[in-house]
């Protein structure tokens, strides 16, 4: 799924944050929504002017970012492998 036909960047709307296309619903309550556990189908009902590829899409969305985000190596954590991430 490519998000470029789904997701854009205004800073008339929502102050810049991506939205889907044509509203003003963010890419971040998208995956808010769907990090607490709801389904896309409940997502959907409760924005019924969204379609699954929206939601889709801010997935897609988010996973590139995270894939282009630069990771710089600081030396090895004190204990390897238990970094917690804050909530």
């Amino acid at each position: 799924m490519a998000y470029q036909n789904r997701i854009e960047v205004n800073p008339h709307i929502m102050v810049g944050k991506p939205v889907i296309k044509g509203t003003r619903i963010t890419v971040e309550l998208v995956l808010r929504q769907l990090a607490r556990g709801r389904t896309v189908q409940e997502i959907l009902e409760d924005y019924p002017h969204l379609k699954a590829q929206d939601v889709h899409a801010a997935v897609d969305y988010a996973a590139r970012l995270v894939a282009e985000e630069a990771v710089y190596s600081i030396g090895r954590p004190k204990a390897y492998g238990t970094t917690k991430i804050a909530a």
